[in-house]
């Protein structure tokens, strides 16, 4: 059995495919597929069972990337071609059944609509794949490690991004002397364009508490990120990873909507500004849209969301 699996560009929407990924590959365990996404996302599969190949979708103009898909893909006869992406490509590729990505009227999170593509309810969780390579990579940085905070101060959107000098005051109340997290080592994940941008975190936390994951391998961020006993981020690809790795997430909001792309999981909670969506989106579409949302909403929200994930420790 062959399968096409079209799937996004960016990570976080990528990550929230993979439930529906997951699902496939545990009914067809002997299946072959080929994932097509975008160059960002392409290493969150590299890990994946059954991968017979993956195709890179670089937007060309005029929709060009398009044509290149088909290029690759038309000599195929596939057996299932799933397009997340809602393109008119499954229809013009042999194949034995096709599924597009469904739309919704009312507000729906994304990991519930891409269910729906196969009509799923409940929805299959966002999951990734890791070798023993990535983890033994990550059992390596948490050497000797204690309780882990982990956090993402990037973003892909600026206006998005919570302030660096908010997270960095926030990592040094939760592990200070007298916070359950006291002590705890700091992960510090983000892209490398982002680094400049993380260094109040950074210069927060002692080197000798420090990990920095600046520009890593994503499959090897993934791994640390399961090792995490905290984890709080903006509105990100590593939120939905961290989300995915079964950390209790904490995920921060403002322009966007976290009733669409909030962490899903059991163990996933949200801090937000006050304001709605549009009233904070409407105050500076070219600013930082993250300033309503104070230090004390989220260290409030993260020690609530940590006591939860205690609790459910065996």
């Amino acid at each position: 059995m062959r399968i096409l699996f079209i799937t996004s560009t960016r990570i976080g929407d990528a990550v929230l495919s993979t439930g529906l990924l997951g699902w496939l590959i545990e009914r067809h365990p002997e299946a072959r597929i080929t994932i097509a996404c975008g160059p960002l996302a392409a290493p969150l599969f590299t890990a994946l069972p059954g991968l017979e190949r993956i195709i890179t979708l670089r937007k060309r103009p005029g929709g060009l990337h398009w044509l290149e898909l088909w290029r690759a893909c038309v000599r195929v006869r596939w057996d299932l071609v799933v397009d997340l992406r809602r393109s008119a490509i499954a229809w013009m590729l042999p194949t034995r059944t096709r599924r597009r990505l469904p739309t919704s009227a009312a507000p729906l999170h994304r990991v519930a609509l891409i269910g729906r593509t196969l009509g799923l309810d409940p929805p299959p969780a966002p999951r990734l794949w890791t070798t023993s390579q990535h983890d033994a990579a990550a059992a390596k940085l948490l050497a000797d490690a204690g309780p882990v905070l982990a956090v993402a101060p990037g973003a892909n959107w600026p206006a998005k991004t919570w302030p660096a000098a908010r997270f960095a005051e926030l990592v040094q109340r939760l592990t200070r002397a007298d916070a359950p997290l006291a002590g705890a080592k700091a992960v510090i994940a983000c892209a490398a364009v982002d680094e400049a941008g993380a260094g109040p975190v950074m210069d927060a936390v002692p080197a000798s508490r420090r990990i920095a994951l600046v520009g890593e391998d994503l499959l090897t961020v993934f791994a640390v990120l399961r090792g995490a006993s905290l984890f709080i981020g903006n509105d990100s690809g590593l939120m939905h990873m961290a989300a995915a790795a079964g950390v209790p997430t904490l995920g921060l909001f403002g322009p966007t909507d976290d009733r669409l792309y909030g962490p899903w999981g059991p163990a996933c909670a949200v801090a937000r500004a006050e304001e709605s969506v549009a009233e904070v989106s409407a105050l500076s579409p070219s600013g930082n849209l993250m300033t309503g949302l104070a230090v004390e909403t989220v260290e409030q929200a993260a020690l609530a969301l940590y006591g939860m994930g205690r609790a459910r420790t065996p």
